[in-house]
């Protein structure tokens, strides 16, 4: 995740499949007016509530209605670090270019199944489950590679070879599921390929796609160098028509020996666009199809709504958007110019900030009419934001604090605050591994409980955490020493290597505590920024990307109490219905954190809630800070600092009341863009923080990494794979493994559910909302918008015939005007 970059458009250890859903960029926001409830639902069921996805917005066309030829230009973070998909450094571009031009043998449709791609397969299956699963590939009869080779077995071997992990020559950024293939064999003829395994594996559809040609992956110069700039064998509807690194485009071209239905537009421009410069981008015609943020939405909806009214809005306030910030009324220039130089030489300042305010009031204005030809369509990608709590050290290694912290929030006041003003559906995420509408999601966060002011105080309280536990304790009169005295240059939660002076963490605190709210109350909270973990860039400080990272050290970092499950935990997740306690540990074998006994819920002598009492206290007003010995309890809120991620802060600020009503103090820190990940969410160097992860079809194999128990490396620290967390457990692991094994569907869903009542159980990372996708683009596109999340049909995107009738089906956009 980096800047997705950030994690743009946002993933070192992997599956190719899932980094390419960590690799795209993910700022998105924007207020349009269309219903998001018609169309996909999904009929999983859990405690009998539907779970119902929001449909993608992609102005659908049947392919008579569109027209023949042309060049769209879309909009992406960057040129590709790589044409290779199974490399660390793959990225959002990366796949783009990959699902235009090489095969998936399954594709995503609208509800996140995976479906064979008829397109190059007649059939998938599994023929044999004993002794060993078999998987019979039939492929399509006329799939060929653009050399006109046909597509056969030597490709899937040569693939899983290069992917297995047994060749160290293969530069690969993970092997998931190809470790487990013992053999692959030409079928009955030369369109079956047969796939043995060696162990069994639930997600043999992820597998596959992309497919590359043999003479990419039979050598590892071809997988390690040539692939990474050159593309010389396609199959797809397009293919490679070059890479222009000095103009920032990729430009892929209709392949002419395609089998399928050929691709409507004559070329796709593949367009290297800044997020802060679509807007202008837009108006300026250099592109017809873009992701944006919130502020561009606004803008466009701004413009709609006044072309409708006859006036734009740039000439009536030209203090309100765009250049606004920066235009001084005359009056302001005057009584700073009288602060500075001669007569002379304020009054020539004055004239030419006032023609430059001018100026930019004029190219605004243009922009703005400009853009009024646009829409914008809207969804949900899949993705979610999370609350992260670092389990590593201080006062969150003891899951008391993490339950804690978690009960104090009120997810759905948080998940308004981003989705509301889009008219999406602002419902919080109840799951770890799986969004509404897939299949397999089910709402597990029942593990943990909701927003409970009084738990959360009994909690802390049990764990030692107390308001009288703040007051600094005295020093006997007779000199002897009876307490420590709180550090005036450290919070009680953070490191050494975190600390900072008192007052100078205090400006810090509250300047950032007053922008999130100015940003909260201004109610553009919509676009999350551009944070999802994965995205891994060259020089990345992460064991085999980089070198080492920030003071020498690698993303390992030990875990003491990180993840201890209590009994009453277990015994809530048991009442839920997903796992079995039978009153052991389940193995959860890290030490138990001090300060009371595990998992009880009140102090000594104090009531606990019944169970399924469900009746969720209300917030109580703060009575000062809790705190042990002395010290406050308080938390390290590490922010991005970025134009882009205004509601991250925004949310963050509201993150920080929530917590400050039972007593536990945050301390917002704003890091640049650029080090918000490597440098703090990769190294650990943060109390609590807010990134986003990506969902799969495959939750067994892409689920794992994130949420595996730290462990033992070779040099005594231990490897976190993605789980920045460090919160983990040996229970969770094994429910990952045995979920991988499993062919029979049914059951792998219900082994995904119990990890994720135990993973919300932990208490380390706090599911809050989907994440918001806003895409603008030309009324004439079509096919191409907010594709949710389906894998886009490229042969399928174009314009509409200027004869097949009106504007697409997206709603002019509607911002409420600051003069109401």
């Amino acid at each position: 995740m980096s800047h997705v970059g950030a994690p743009s458009g946002r993933t070192c250890s992997r599956s190719p499949r899932s980094r390419a859903a960590r690799s795209v960029a993910l700022l998105t926001g924007g207020a349009i007016a269309v219903s998001l409830l018609a169309g996909c639902s999904s009929a999983e069921e859990d405690g009998g509530s539907v779970a119902t996805a929001v449909p993608q917005d992609i102005a659908p066309a049947a392919r008579p209605e569109i027209a023949d030829g042309g060049t769209l230009r879309w909009a992406v973070d960057a040129m590709p670090a790589t044409l290779n998909a199974f490399q660390a450094d793959a990225d959002a571009t990366t796949a783009r270019i990959t699902g235009a031009v090489l095969p998936h043998l399954f594709t995503l449709d609208d509800r996140g199944r995976p479906q064979p791609n008829p397109d190059y397969l007649e059939s998938a299956e599994v023929v044999e489950r004993e002794p060993k699963q078999v998987v019979l590939y039939k492929l399509h009869q006329q799939a060929v590679w653009s050399d006109g080779r046909e597509i056969g077995a030597p490709d899937f071997v040569a693939q899983w070879r290069a992917l297995s992990g047994r060749d160290s020559a293969y530069w690969t950024a993970r092997n998931a599921g190809y470790e487990r293939i013992e053999k692959i064999e030409r079928g009955g003829d030369d369109l079956a390929v047969r796939v043995t395994f060696n162990k069994p594996y639930a997600d043999w559809r992820a597998l596959f796609s992309p497919l590359y040609p043999k003479e990419v992956m039979g050598t590892p110069d071809g997988f390690n160098d040539s692939a990474r700039t050159e593309l010389k064998r396609t199959a797809g509807p397009f293919q490679l028509g070059g890479i222009d690194t000095g103009e920032g485009t990729a430009t892929l071209v209709r392949n002419p020996r395609w089998w399928g239905q050929q691709a409507k537009l004559d070329s796709l421009v593949l367009r290297a666009v800044p997020r802060e410069e679509r807007a202008a981008a837009l108006a300026a015609g250099t592109v017809d199809l873009a992701e944006i943020d919130r502020a561009a939405a606004d803008r466009i909806a701004l413009a709609v709504r006044d072309a409708g009214a006859n006036g734009p809005a740039a000439h009536r306030r030209p203090l309100a958007h765009g250049p606004g910030s920066a235009i001084t009324p005359s009056s302001a220039l005057k009584s700073w110019a009288l602060a500075h130089g001669s007569d002379e030489e304020q009054a020539e300042l004055v004239r030419a900030m006032r023609k430059k305010n001018q100026q930019a009031i004029a190219a605004y204005a243009t922009e703005q009419n400009a853009l009024r030809g646009l829409v914008v369509r809207k969804s949900l990608e899949p993705v979610y934001t999370q609350l992260a709590l670092n389990g590593e050290s201080g006062p969150l290694a003891d899951e008391r604090v993490r339950r804690a912290v978690a009960r104090a929030l009120d997810r759905q006041e948080l998940a308004e605050t981003v989705l509301k003003p889009l008219g999406l559906p602002a419902r919080p995420v109840g799951s770890h591994l799986a969004l509404a509408g897939q299949h397999a999601y089910a709402d597990s966060s029942g593990a943990l409980g909701g927003q409970d002011t009084a738990e959360a105080l009994a909690l802390l309280a049990d764990a030692g955490w107390t308001r009288g536990g703040a007051r600094p304790v005295a020093t006997p009169t007779d000199g002897t020493k009876a307490g420590s005295k709180p550090s005036a240059s450290r919070s009680a939660s953070a490191p050494a290597r975190r600390s900072a002076p008192a007052s100078a963490a205090a400006g810090a605190s509250a300047s950032a505590a007053a922008a999130g709210k100015a940003a909260a109350e201004s109610d553009r909270a919509s676009d999350e920024g551009m944070y999802i973990v994965g995205d891994d860039r060259p020089g990345d400080d992460r064991p085999g990307v980089g070198g080492p990272g920030p003071e020498g050290t690698y993303v390992l970092a030990p875990a003491p109490g990180a993840a201890v499950q209590s009994m009453a935990l277990a015994r809530q997740a048991s009442a839920l219905g997903r796992a079995d306690t039978s009153g052991k540990n389940d193995g959860d074998d890290q030490p138990k954190a001090k300060g009371g006994v595990p998992g009880a819920y009140a102090p000594r002598g104090t009531a606990a809630p019944g169970p399924g009492s469900g009746a969720a206290s209300a917030p109580a007003p703060a009575a000062g800070p809790v705190g042990k010995d002395g010290k406050q309890l308080t938390l390290r809120f590490v922010l991005p600092s970025g134009s882009g991620s205004e509601s991250l802060r925004a949310v963050g600020d509201k993150i920080g009341r929530m917590l400050d009503r039972v007593g536990i103090r945050t301390e917002i820190t704003k890091v640049s863009d650029d080090s918000y990940f490597k440098d703090h969410i990769a190294a650990g160097d943060y109390d609590l923080a807010l990134y986003s992860w990506p969902v799969s079809a495959y939750p067994a194999t892409d689920g794992r990494p994130i949420f595996a128990k730290p462990q033992p490396a070779t040099d005594g620290s231990l490897l976190v794979e993605q789980n920045y967390t460090r919160v983990g457990t040996d229970h969770i692991d094994q429910l990952f493994d045995q979920a991988a094994g499993e062919l029979d569907e049914a059951a792998a869903r219900e082994l995904m559910k119990q990890a994720d009542a135990r993973i919300w159980a932990a208490a380390g990372s706090i599911p809050l909302y989907q994440r918001p996708q806003l895409v603008a683009a030309k009324p004439s596109v079509v096919n191409a918008g907010a594709f949710g999340f389906a894998t886009p049909r490229h042969e399928n995107i174009g314009f509409r015939k200027p004869s097949a009738g009106g504007r697409n089906a997206s709603s002019s956009p509607s911002v409420p005007d600051s003069r109401d």
